[in-house]
């Protein structure tokens, strides 16, 4: 069982940060790729950014140069730093991780995610 619990999340107003946090817990061997996803309200669900154990990252587009993705592989915790946010960021952002498990194997795990709303 692995559980994955994202914070950071809240309400600010257009040019402003904000600092996602999640962490994974459980029975974890090693965890792969960890990335954020988000879904806005009647949108498909989309990648956000993502980050290899190795620390190689890859981001959308729309958020590049503004987010920054990391982790810390000693403590099973994936952060998202968000600046300049615009009103579309506004969504449910989702934390996500592949684990390798003691007992099950391979696992992806998300996050229960955590409100971004940015007024404009």
């Amino acid at each position: 069982q692995v559980q994955l619990v994202e914070s950071g999340g809240g309400s600010v107003q257009a040019g402003g940060s904000l600092r996602l946090s999640c962490a994974a817990s459980g029975s974890i061997v090693r965890i792969t790729t960890m990335g954020w996803y988000r879904q806005a309200p009647g949108k498909q669900r989309e990648l956000v950014a993502t980050i290899r154990r190795s620390g190689t990252t890859n981001y959308a587009d729309s958020v590049k140069g503004r987010f920054t993705i990391s982790r810390d592989n000693a403590k099973n915790t994936v952060e998202l730093q968000m600046n300049s946010l615009k009103s579309e960021d506004t969504a449910v952002y989702y934390c996500n991780a592949g684990v390798t498990r003691y007992d099950l194997g391979y696992g992806d795990y998300w996050g229960q995610g955590t409100q971004v709303t940015v007024s404009s």
